[in-house]
């Protein structure tokens, strides 16, 4: 377990801990606007590996890394609670997850986002690329 200092209190990063449903809710509800609960359980039996950042025993962040079987690795869901923001703790979530990613034989780690975090996955080193997305709609 490693430590990064955002307040007074210090924040643990925990590669795949054992988290629940509802913490993860708690965080989303708190981050985005509008979230709606859901399961997390096959996304995490799915997953390559997430991981979770904690103040004391407060789930504060979390980030997911979904794989195609082989190289190729999608960086998923990252989220830190707007209490924490701007504190070094999403881009601690997302090098860590890279760095678990690459000891796991990714070649790549790919990651869509919105134009205004730009600079933070820039910060983080990916570089820009052309990508494609289509939207799918559900009956």
């Amino acid at each position: 377990m490693t430590r990064t200092r955002t307040d007074d209190r210090p924040v643990a990063y925990r590669v795949d801990p054992p988290v629940s449903t509802r913490e993860i809710d708690g965080l989303f509800a708190a981050a985005w606007c509008g979230h709606e609960p859901r399961d997390w359980n096959p996304v995490l039996k799915r997953s390559l590996v997430y991981l979770c950042a904690y103040q004391e025993r407060r789930l504060v962040g979390f980030v997911n890394i979904a794989w195609d079987g082989g190289v190729h690795g999608f960086i998923l869901d990252t989220t830190v609670h707007p209490e924490l923001r701007r504190r070094g703790v999403g881009r601690q979530l997302v090098l860590r997850a890279a760095t678990e990613a690459r000891d796991r034989n990714l070649t790549w780690l790919h990651v869509d986002f919105e134009p205004h975090l730009r600079g933070f996955y820039d910060s983080c080193g990916f570089k820009r690329t052309d990508a494609g997305l289509l939207h799918l709609t559900h009956s």
